[in-house]
Formats: C-alpha cells, sequence, structure tokens
C-alpha cells in the first residue's frame, strides 16, 4: 500500500474519532455565552492578620472553593488574580444576590463568656474556642421538628476545651456568636464533655442550612469584599451563542467560496482540509475541555483565516513552480517545502504571543490565547499534512492536463529545458536542436 494511502487512512481514523468526541462530549460554555454571575473578591487585611499573603490566598481560595461547591452549581470557576483577589464564574445561578451574600460572609464562630467591665457593666468576652474547633456541623430540629437548629461536634482539642469551658459556667450564659453577631445566649446547666452542642435562634430552616454550609466550610482567613461583579442573563447567553454560530458559519463560507473561486480544484481540496480542521479543533475543545466563551470563539474564527492563509501560500508557491516548467508533482512538493518555512515561522510567533497571553491575561484574554493557540497548531497539521495528501492522491504523479484547475491559463504553464538528438555536424559546431 502507498505512503499516501496510509496516511489518507490515518486521517480518515481521525475525522470518524473526532466526530464521536463531539457527538458524545457536552460542550463547556462561558458565562457570556450561559448567563450567570462573574465576582471578584478583594481580601482585607485585619488586626491580627495585617499582610495578604500567598498562604493567606491559599486558604481564602479553599474556603471559597468549599462555599461554591455548596451551592451546587457545577461547572464553576475559583482562581487567584494578582495578590490579594480571587475571580469567582457560576454559571446557571438563580440568585445571584444570594450567591454575593453566601460567598461575602466569613463565617466566623465564636463562644463567648461574660465578664463585668467598666461600671459593672456585663461585657462578652473571648474563650478561646471558635470555629476552628469545629469537627462538622449538620441540620437539625428540636422535640417538636417545628424551631430549626444548628448541630455542631467539635474536634478532640476543642471538646476538651468545651468541656473545661462549660464545667466553669454551669448556672451561667453561653454567648455563640456568628460574624460577630449574637445568635443565642442559652444558660449552660451542666458540664458539656462529648464536644457536641446545638445552636438556636428562631432560623428558618434555608437559614439555618446556610449557616451549617458556612460552617462545613470553614471560616475566611481574612474578609473579603466584592470589588467587581457582572452578571449575564440566560437570554442574552443564547443570544450571543446564535450570534457566534452564525458569524462562524457566515466567516467559514466567505473563506471556503474565495477558495473555490481563486484557486479552482487546490482550493476545493483545501476546504476539504478546513472541515477536518474545524473537526479536529471542536474535538479538543471538548476533549481538553475548553471552555468556550466570545472571546474563545474570535480565537477560533481566526485561526481558521490563519488555517488557510497557509494554504495560500502553499498555492501560490505551487503556481510560480508550475510557471517555471516543473511537473506537477514536483511543483507540488516543491510548493510545500517552500512555503513550510514562511508557516512555521509566522505560527511560531502567534504561539509565542499567545503564551504570553495566557500568561499574564485575564480569564476572557487567556480563552481566547488557548483556543488561538490550538488552532494554530492543529491548521498547522491540516494545512500541511492533510492537503498535500490528498493533492497527490488526486493528482497522481501525471502532467498538468488542466491548468485551469489551478486557476492559470495554458500559455503560463512553462516548459522545462529539454534536449534531443542531433546530426553529427551540427553537434561539431556546437549546435543543438
Amino acid at each position: 500500500m502507498k505512503k499516501e494511502n496510509l496516511i489518507f487512512l490515518f486521517i480518515l481514523g481521525l475525522v470518524v474519532a473526532s466526530i464521536l468526541v463531539i457527538i458524545n462530549k457536552p460542550t463547556k460554555f462561558g458565562l457570556d455565552l450561559i448567563g450567570g454571575s462573574r465576582l471578584v473578591l478583594e481580601a482585607q487585611p485585619t488586626v491580627d492578620v495585617p499582610e495578604i499573603t500567598p498562604d493567606v490566598m491559599d486558604s481564602l481560595l479553599y474556603s471559597i472553593e468549599n462555599r461554591v461547591n455548596a451551592l451546587g452549581v457545577s461547572e464553576t470557576v475559583v482562581q487567584k488574580v494578582g495578590t490579594d483577589r480571587l475571580l469567582i464564574e457560576i454559571p446557571n445561578i438563580s440568585d445571584p444576590q444570594k450567591a454575593k451574600d453566601y460567598l461575602g460572609k466569613t463565617a466566623n464562630l465564636e463562644f463567648k463568656k461574660q465578664v463585668k467591665g467598666f461600671n459593672n457593666q456585663e461585657t462578652w468576652v473571648s474563650t478561646g474556642i471558635s470555629g476552628k474547633d469545629l469537627k462538622n456541623a449538620y441540620l437539625g430540629t428540636d422535640q417538636t421538628g417545628k424551631e430549626w437548629h444548628v448541630n455542631f461536634v467539635l474536634n478532640d482539642k476543642g471538646a476538651k476545651k468545651f468541656g473545661r469551658l462549660t464545667g466553669e459556667m454551669v448556672g451561667k450564659p453561653l454567648g455563640i456568636f456568628f460574624d460577630g453577631e449574637l445568635v443565642s445566649s442559652p444558660v449552660v446547666n451542666t458540664p458539656i464533655t462529648g464536644g457536641e452542642g446545638y445552636i438556636s435562634g428562631n432560623f428558618s430552616k434555608e437559614e439555618a442550612q446556610n449557616m451549617v454550609n458556612l460552617l462545613n466550610a470553614g471560616a475566611l482567613p481574612v474578609p473579603a469584599v466584592i470589588i467587581e461583579e457582572n452578571t449575564v442573563g440566560p437570554t442574552l447567553g443564547i443570544d450571543s451563542l446564535h450570534k457566534s454560530e452564525i458569524a462562524g458559519l457566515v466567516g467559514i463560507g466567505l473563506v471556503m467560496l474565495f477558495m473555490v473561486v481563486y484557486y479552482r480544484v487546490p482550493g476545493f481540496i483545501a476546504n476539504i482540509a478546513l472541515t477536518v480542521y474545524a473537526l479536529l479543533i471542536f474535538a479538543i475543545f471538548k476533549l481538553i475541555p475548553v471552555t468556550l466563551t466570545l472571546a474563545g470563539i474570535a480565537g477560533f474564527i481566526l485561526s481558521i483565516g490563519m488555517a488557510v492563509d497557509a494554504n495560500i501560500l502553499i498555492f501560490e508557491r505551487t503556481k510560480e513552480e508550475l510557471r517555471i516548467g516543473r511537473t506537477l508533482f514536483a511543483a507540488i512538493n516543491a510548493g510545500f517545502e517552500r512555503a513550510f518555512t514562511s508557516i512555521f515561522d509566522s505560527n511560531m510567533t502567534t504561539i509565542i504571543t499567545c503564551s504570553i497571553l495566557y500568561m499574564f491575561g485575564t480569564s476572557i484574554v487567556k480563552g481566547f490565547a488557548l483556543t488561538l493557540a490550538i488552532g494554530v497548531l492543529v491548521s498547522m497539521f491540516t494545512a500541511i499534512t492533510v492537503t498535500k495528501n490528498i493533492m497527490h492522491l488526486v493528482f497522481g504523479a501525471g502532467e498538468l492536463t488542466h491548468p485551469g484547475w489551478f486557476g492559470l491559463k495554458k500559455e503560463e504553464i512553462g516548459k522545462a529545458v529539454s534536449f534531443e538528438e542531433t546530426t553529427a555536424r551540427k553537434a561539431k559546431l556546437g549546435v543543438i536542436d
């Protein structure tokens, strides 16, 4: 079996595999296409934490991720931006305000006792037991099943401290504070040595569940305020998606039309390669997976133009080789070989630029850079390997009998220098027929 046939079978296998991936794998869309909320949180230094260090940001990221996961929304994104900010993307959220309130809470649980202060006034002071001593929390009700409260379990260290504290405070109120607000102050009847208890405060079920989620997610190491918010409605997102699809189809259609009109048969072959390119890149997007945003789709459409640009360089070089009289097979090979350097250099500069954008850009810019870089790499494969293989299979190694197939006129085709047998007399005089 010829080498060209083996390569063609390999390409065919890639196409079939890509179609299967496209059919079976879901597509990830960004907030600007499906709707949702994008929040930027900024960490705030406190008296206890005067400097926002990388360790503080890691702890804040972990707590926020736990809270976002508790919202029950899939495909969320939480990532650090700069030295003191977090970017949070929550798609398909039904109540953005609820999410903002939920994520912004510090969720600091404290147990306090009363002492006499200035003018013998009772004041609450810390006992040293806080949410850091918490093992887990869960939802519960009283014996009637009507009043919701939050059950909590302390870790071993916290249970020992809690047992000593409640032993000293029998007959006295124990203040339970959440984010600095007094939630309840039950009177301690007996020492609590098991490390378990509950917090009551006329909670609704939703309020109690939110407190449970916050306590289990962990308190934020420092307060975090929302400094930027962007919410996209699902209707606007769907509209943007439809417009992007139309833009992509129109762009591909116009490019294909130009290639066929100007380059004839090679242009049609380039369109086949472009179709292979579209299938491969879409399958790669689903496998990674790449979150498609409006900027990402723009990068994809731009890479289509760059893929065709490579074919244009190749075809122009091939036409030049035909004009100077090369055979069709030699002209095709020379066209690809001589255009490769230009294609490689231009694509490498684009990939370097994409790498810089991806390393230092925001999430939107990263989406554009990633899709463009993947598109450029795949376009090199389709423009060189796929197009060259199909051209050799279609044209073979014969002569160019129809110059119009390459958009050339017959008189434009050159003729290679040929030598014919001459007479002995002419040869002696240096005459060549």
